[in-house]
């Protein structure tokens, strides 16, 4: 067996001796038979963004075989109120194999999977996010002939009670390390636990964000995942969010991944890696070490559809307080290398060209190292309010929108909106006023879906009932000088806090 195999952090990988990708229905009933499986869960997301769960005793090979094959049916117009009838609500719910991992928190043995929805003729349920992604994915690889890969960054604040000994340098919590940061052990056990769930981690680290209120110190954190397939990417999201929480709850900790939860203090992001990939090889940084074309025209295409991206990314109004000057957080329709105030930043890539190893290890042999499968672009705007599925499709209409411009008119849009500098300093009034801005609130950002809306949906890529559904929601909150109603009566600020607490 491949030793990675034998050590990978998912119990049902490990045990079977194969890659996710290849599970069988046979292999399933194989681990619940050599591992002593008592249950079997169901998870999918609903139109709130939490994970649901429907709960099977396996009380006979037989039994567990019949679920696996057959699924379930639930009822759709309570997991997806803007999108189903009442009358006509049933779905079926069929577990996708390569999904499978062992709950790491039950007693009872468990072994769960992410689940795909079909209608009443057992067709792809149309509105369902995750379908809705693979959509985007497919009509991206034909029309471009790339795959779309993505990665995310978890941002959220642990909360607990305050401690007098080594306390915190306010909003200087960035890779904090013991005892300043008091809860990095919490971190790292979510990372172990979210890689048993099938999670590829990339690296974990305290955030910017600390403080105290009411008694409460509030510890941000960040965990990152690594680039892989858009939809798996999504659906690791999804179950680290799980994962966080209920591992919160086993430690006595709260847990928010809400985007603002004070004035003047950092919020939390869900910023979203993408990369190019053509057969096999990443095409983002181009054969010079400079960002390719294809990756400019790309971005171009999220200059284009960045505002009502929001509709995707930024779904409760406190959204809108975390999308302001001076928060490492982007206001305008921007794009640069390295830059933070930037809506779309080009991190580093590993592009220098230097052997940084041989440089700090002196006895090292220099070895040849191919780093271009490193460079991505960065989306900031949304955060855990999203629908992780709609989120990462937006992205991929986005990037496909810009390749399918000509060329030459996808690479001035975005020579027109790269910045090299912090946009918010005083010496750039005169530029950020040449850039449009983000939305600032919900109903702008539905307004901005509405105008749009052509875009998504072609290809079949997002059906005309979940655009609608997305942009009532969003006009339903009335939120329109919300902004300036908080600035005036903090305590407006502190009910919309603890109402969007607990979002996503």
């Amino acid at each position: 067996m491949d030793k990675d195999i034998a050590l990978h952090p998912n119990d049902v990988v490990a045990f079977l001796g194969k890659l996710p990708q290849d599970f069988t229905r046979e292999d399933m009933l194989e681990f619940i038979s050599g591992n002593g499986i008592k249950m079997i869960d169901f998870m999918y997301p609903a139109e709130d963004g939490r994970v649901k769960t429907l709960n099977f005793t396996v009380g006979s090979l037989a039994y567990a075989g019949t679920v696996l094959a057959e699924g379930e049916r639930v009822d759709g117009s309570s997991l997806f109120p803007s999108f189903i009838e009442p009358g006509n609500s049933d779905l079926y719910v069929i577990p996708r194999y390569r999904t499978a991992f062992v709950d790491p928190f039950n007693e009872i043995p468990t072994l769960c999977f992410l689940c795909s929805f079909f209608d009443k003729d057992g067709k792809p349920f149309e509105c369902a996010p995750w379908q809705t992604l693979m959509r985007a994915e497919k009509a991206f690889e034909q029309r471009t002939g790339m795959t779309f890969e993505a990665m995310g960054e978890l941002e959220y604040y642990v909360i607990t009670d305050a401690d007098l000994l080594f306390p915190a340098t306010d909003q200087k919590g960035y890779h904090e390390s013991e005892p300043f940061a008091k809860l990095n052990d919490f971190r790292r056990s979510c990372m172990v636990h979210i890689a048993r769930t099938g999670g590829k981690i990339k690296y974990g680290h305290s955030e910017v964000g600390n403080f105290t209120l009411d008694g409460k110190v509030y510890e941000q954190n960040e965990i990152e995942f690594l680039p892989c397939p858009v939809d798996s990417a999504a659906d690791q999201l999804l179950l680290a969010k799980w994962v966080i929480r209920n591992l919160a709850w086993q430690w006595g900790l709260d847990v928010s991944f809400a985007p603002k939860i004070t004035t003047g203090k950092a919020g939390s992001g869900m910023h979203i890696h993408m990369r190019l990939m053509k057969e096999g090889r990443n095409v983002t940084l181009g054969r010079d070490g400079r960002l390719s074309d294809e990756a400019r025209r790309a971005i171009a295409g999220l200059m284009l559809m960045a505002p009502s991206i929001t509709a995707f990314g930024n779904k409760n109004p406190t959204s809108y307080f975390r999308l302001v000057p001076h928060q490492e957080a982007p206001t305008n329709v921007c794009w640069g290398d390295c830059n933070r105030s930037a809506l779309v930043r080009v991190p580093l890539g590993w592009s220098s060209g230097k052997d940084m190893c041989t440089l700090a290890n002196p006895k090292e042999y220099s070895t040849a190292v191919d780093t271009t499968g490193k460079q991505t672009f960065e989306m900031r705007s949304p955060d855990c309010s999203a629908d992780i599925y709609q989120l990462m499709a937006g992205l991929c209409v986005a990037a496909r929108k810009g390749l399918e411009l000509p060329p030459e008119e996808a690479l001035k849009i975005a020579a027109d909106t790269y910045v090299d500098r912090d946009i918010h300093k005083a010496e750039e009034s005169g530029r950020i006023a040449s850039l449009a801005a983000l939305p600032t609130c919900c109903q702008e950002s539905a307004d901005c879906l509405e105008a749009a809306r052509e875009v998504y949906e072609a290809e079949g890529v997002f059906t005309p009932r979940m655009i609608d559904g997305i942009i009532n929601t969003l006009r339903s909150y009335g939120d329109a000088g919300l902004h300036e109603a908080a600035r005036r009566d903090p305590r407006l600020m502190r009910r919309l806090v603890d109402e969007y607490f607990y979002c996503g």
